[in-house]
């Protein structure tokens, strides 16, 4: 049934279509000036403040510009009726608050009245304790697509995610949903929230490519069930002596490709010009900058939906900094330096969608807990109902139908800078090869026309964090141990036949 409103709107549109047509066929070359709404300026006045008075020097933004308070809190921001939010980025120092859900909350809807005034209040409670020493968790691709995705995010990620916070209790804790929290079924995202408010923790939102409404053909309307659940869609915050951004690089045009668009570029430079130069700067998106895919695959070139096609004005910004891009995702891990940053690409939550206990590279589904002191990071990978010291998975002689006579490790979290040694039944043998290779549960798992049952399109993917040796053929058992960057060291053994 059509209502009176759709009706008009409908009948609006036909009427300016046939005036249109009328003017195409009269001057068929002449410019033809279309009438779009009308924009119009607000002036935004508003204070931050907290217990003990105004908050001087915090960063005010409607994502356009960006201007900092006054020694008394307030602001003045010249803005204008296109624009949802005005936000804060949370300084230093202070809580996170938080919505009902346990998301976020450093927007305000941007509503001016008659006159184009608006006005935005921010009150920042202070933290008990510094927070120079910090963490947070990295949820990658939760992905829920039904209810038993639903119920398997409850049961073993947010289970795994509220326990594992308690052993950090003493560091402020934050957490990142680094997009494709959903897989294209936004009616899932109260579920989502209700994860993080048993998880709780407060949690920030990024924007991913199935966190679009897939109707929409236009970059512009696709995040306006995102914005709804969780505001502006780059934003930028502070912890300690870190400076952490978010942005949107999903450019959505009825399908995707990676891309900042120029207006973000923008304000990421104006937001950048408050920050010291040499600081760490952290930058959270869903698909990676960049990322060695296509390489392992034997491709020239990347697809242009893996990687963020105009990086290099990213990078540009990010120069004067020590610079960390975490990203989602790919459903597998990769660390990797590239434009002067440091890339992250971290293992999903769902792992491969879901249908089993691993990413098509092997990596098992988890979460990324980064701990930070300082300007400094280290990280480590939890995998989802396991202790995090797990940080490899061995498999037998022959697992790689490729090297008959050799057993494999699989590393996921291994950097260019880990080592991984090998020893026989006792006896020290020395550095493992690192080569391109299938993980072996991954093959078993995924590859077949049939496999696995719940997505039959998942197969697995070369990866570069497999190591392997020769045993002698008289040994009975081979230890393996993995040093990470910062000297901590992981152990597996596995027997011979």
């Amino acid at each position: 049934m059509q209502t009176r409103r759709a009706f008009l709107r409908n009948t609006g549109f036909a009427a300016a279509s046939l005036l249109l047509a009328d003017r195409i066929l009269a001057r068929p070359y002449a410019p033809i000036s279309i009438l779009e709404p009308a924009v119009d300026p607000v002036r935004i006045r508003g204070r931050v403040h907290s217990t003990g008075g105004g908050l001087s020097g915090v960063r005010v933004s409607d994502g356009l510009s960006v201007v900092r308070t006054q020694a008394d809190g307030t602001f003045e921001l010249m803005s204008n009726t296109r624009q949802e939010f005005v936000f804060v980025s949370l300084p230093r120092g202070y809580n996170i608050p938080t919505n009902p859900t346990g998301t976020a909350l450093f927007y305000q809807p941007l509503q001016p009245d008659r006159n184009g005034e608006a006005t935005a209040q921010f009150n920042l409670a202070k933290l008990p304790t510094a927070d120079d020493r910090h963490a947070f968790f990295l949820l990658a691709d939760p992905q829920m697509l039904d209810e038993e995705d639903v119920q398997r995010f409850h049961a073993e990620t947010v289970v795994d995610v509220f326990s594992f916070s308690r052993q950090l209790s003493e560091q402020p804790l934050f957490g990142v949903a680094c997009g494709d929290i959903m897989f294209d079924r936004l009616q899932y995202f109260p579920d989502y929230e209700r994860g993080v408010k048993a998880m709780a923790t407060p949690f920030f939102q990024v924007m991913g490519n199935h966190d679009v409404e897939v109707q929409a053909k236009t970059d512009e309307t696709s995040a306006a069930t995102f914005r709804k659940f969780f505001g502006p869609t780059y934003y930028s915050f502070d912890r300690g002596e870190i400076h952490y951004v978010v942005m949107d690089n999903i450019f959505w045009f009825g399908r995707y490709i990676g891309y900042l668009d120029q207006v973000q570029l923008d304000w990421l430079k104006a937001d950048l010009s408050f920050v010291e130069e040499g600081k760490t700067v952290v930058v959270f998106m869903h698909i990676p900058l960049y990322n060695q895919r296509h390489i392992r695959e034997g491709k020239r070139t990347p697809e242009n939906a893996v990687v963020v096609t105009n990086r290099e004005l990213l990078y540009r910004l990010l120069e004067p900094y020590k610079a960390y891009v975490i990203c989602g995702h790919m459903h597998e891990s990769e660390y990797l330096t590239d434009g002067g940053a440091e890339i992250h690409v971290c293992g999903a939550v769902c792992g491969a969608w879901w249908s089993g206990p691993i990413c098509y590279d092997g990596t098992p589904n988890g979460y990324s807990v980064y701990e930070v002191k300082g300007g400094e990071l280290t990280w480590r990978y939890k995998p989802t109902g396991v202790d995090i010291d797990r940080q490899m998975r061995l498999y037998p002689r022959g697992a790689d139908p490729r090297f008959p006579d050799e057993l494999v490790a699989n590393v996921w979290s291994a950097d260019s800078s880990w080592k991984v040694i090998w020893s026989e039944d006792g006896i020290r043998k020395g550095a493992m090869d690192r080569r391109i290779g299938k993980d072996p549960l991954s093959v078993t798992l995924h590859d077949g026309p049939d496999l696995p049952k719940k997505h039959r399109w998942v197969d697995p993917v070369p990866t570069d964090h497999l190591f392997y040796a020769k045993p002698s053929p008289g040994a009975h058992d081979v230890a393996v141990e993995a040093t990470d960057r910062w000297g901590r060291v992981y152990k597996g053994t596995i027997a011979l036949e």
